[in-house]
């Protein structure tokens, strides 16, 4: 029991499905004879229900054993044996019962037969091949959202421990050093963490918190270069009804003082701006300067920023554009992405 009971939750809906054909089918089968003997409700369904059972051998039978592993002969073959065989059915038994006197005394031929036959069968058959079709896709689509939910949980993970090295280090400098600057680093990288670990578990979270995020981000780094350069971060008005994949522009802004610190000690700049369309587009700019006589080229390709290719990739796909380049000692960033509206 317990077993019929899983098999009517797992395919309820296709149960359901069937029966509804099943009527449909057989109401057109059985008003849409032209002939002079008159038939009974018993003998036309005894009639449709020969033709069902074949197709329901073929559906759940040989589809599953033949047809889907590849092994269309056996299919074929068994198929025609069926059919063959509720033929039989028809003639030697069925009409010997309804019709002794009339049909039941003559074969009618193979062609009459079989246009008699094979309609409702390809129906159902048609209709079983369209619905574990529409099933296979369906668990392919959720297969693939999976597996893409999988890698950005991956690569959203790598970013949380690279940040976290990078400020423990700079935060065990300045305490050494006996700072005075050390709690406010210390809440800085509290506030920055907090968003990190909590409030960006999903794939979107409000603009407006991404970008107060990316403030004391930026804030958390201008400690390390002090007087030593310009940092400036610019955001326009911030509509409230867009979300942002998080942690995007961060690893932008975290390798822009990479670059500028790794190869100056002095003159350096940062300009960060945010803009957002009225139609949800978002401008994401970064320029800093750096020293070409410096090697930066591993900070460029490092994995900060090959997985925020890949996220855009998977999150923003055909919807942003991504421009990086490297001239006269500055290096610039342009990402513009049409942001998703809370509502979607």
């Amino acid at each position: 029991m317990e077993k019929i009971s899983n098999f009517f939750k797992v395919y309820y809906k296709e149960i359901i499905a069937q029966l509804i054909l099943y009527i449909l089918l057989f109401l057109f089968y059985a008003y849409s004879f032209d002939d002079t003997e008159e038939r009974t409700f018993l003998d036309k369904i005894s009639f449709f229900t020969n033709y069902t059972m074949a197709a329901m051998i073929i559906n759940y039978i040989l589809l599953p054993r033949f047809y889907y592993k590849k092994r269309f002969a056996l299919f074929f073959l068994t198929s025609i044996f069926i059919i063959v065989l509720i033929i039989l059915i028809d003639e030697m038994v069925l009409e010997q019962i309804y019709f002794p006197e009339t049909r039941g005394k003559y074969f009618p031929g193979i062609p009459f037969t079989l246009l008699e036959t094979l309609p409702t069968i390809i129906v159902f058959v048609g209709f079983k091949l369209a619905w574990d079709f529409n099933k296979k896709q369906n668990e392919i689509e959720a297969l693939k959202n999976l597996v893409r939910e999988s890698e950005l949980q991956f690569l959203k993970s790598q970013i949380n421990p690279h940040f976290l090295f990078n400020n423990l280090n700079n935060l065990y400098v300045y305490a050494i050093e006996k700072s005075p600057k050390t709690p406010s680093i210390i809440l800085e990288l509290s506030s920055v963490l907090r968003y990190m670990l909590y409030d960006c578990r999903e794939n979107f979270v409000a603009l407006s918190k991404e970008i107060t995020h990316l403030k004391n981000f930026t804030a958390l780094n201008e400690l390390q270069i002090e007087n030593r350069g310009d940092i400036q971060f610019h955001s326009g008005n911030i509509p409230s009804q867009y979300t942002i994949a998080p942690l995007i522009l961060t690893v932008f802004i975290e390798n822009a003082f990479k670059h500028s610190t790794a190869s100056q000690s002095d003159n350096i700049y940062i300009h960060i701006k945010i803009n957002v369309s009225e139609i949800g587009e978002l401008t994401f700019s970064c320029m800093n300067s750096f020293l070409p006589s410096t090697n930066t080229d591993d900070l460029a390709k490092g994995i900060g920023l090959s997985n925020v290719k890949k996220r855009l990739l998977l999150l923003y796909p055909n919807t942003h554009k991504l421009s990086i380049e490297n001239t006269n000692n500055t290096f610039k960033v342009i990402l513009k992405m049409q942001l998703k509206s809370k509502d979607l």
